[in-house]
């Protein structure tokens, strides 16, 4: 989501690194379920956050590599601290003290941009210490007892090995960064 959509949907912006069309951040994962029911609300469908199953499928768009784009990654491909780590054998690149623009870099396949690096992304999911037990049917895996809650993609602020499709960390979901915002689901109907 981006500061501007944000903005016209919560009245406010809580975002660092102000611009219209960067992603906002510094959004909580209660912040993003709040975010989720009034945009419900206000056009009459039904919004939500990813499953994890749900975001990595997006971000893959078809692929099976580490990235949505190949093998590796460079600070051309996605935001994250490429002046300090690398991956792989890919040069050091900028770290560029902020987020971007959401569509300063190639999209996937699906046309999403930013799966990589920019922004941490918050899931619907609470944390597993595996996959042991997960849903079979790509939906979210909730033990309202928990507290900790998944974020994936990575960030401005992280290691490129944080940014690949298949990396997934947990984080309280009263937490908030500058490098911690969201995207949202539309639910529509199956058809057969």
């Amino acid at each position: 989501m981006t500061q501007e959509q944000y903005q016209q949907i919560m009245g406010s912006n809580p975002s660092n690194f102000k611009g219209a069309k960067r992603p906002v951040e510094q959004v909580s994962w209660n912040d993003a379920v709040e975010f989720c029911k009034k945009l419900s609300q206000k056009v009459g469908r039904k919004y939500r956050l990813p499953s994890e199953a749900e975001w990595e499928y997006a971000c893959r768009a078809g692929t099976t590599t580490p990235f949505y784009f190949g093998e590796t990654i460079t600070t051309k491909l996605a935001n994250y601290d490429g002046d300090d780590y690398t991956y792989a054998s890919e040069p050091k690149g900028k770290n560029r003290q902020g987020t971007t623009d959401v569509g300063s870099f190639p999209p996937n396949a699906f046309g999403l941009y930013d799966m990589h690096g920019n922004v941490w992304e918050w899931c619907q999911d609470t944390l597993h210490d595996s996959y042991k037990g997960a849903p079979s049917d790509g939906s979210a895996w909730i033990d309202d007892n928990n507290q900790f809650r998944i974020r994936r993609g990575g960030s401005w602020t992280t290691y490129p090995i944080n940014c690949r499709s298949a990396y997934r960390y947990d984080k309280k979901r009263d937490s908030f960064s500058n490098a911690l915002g969201f995207r949202v689901v539309c639910v529509v109907a199956r058809t057969l």
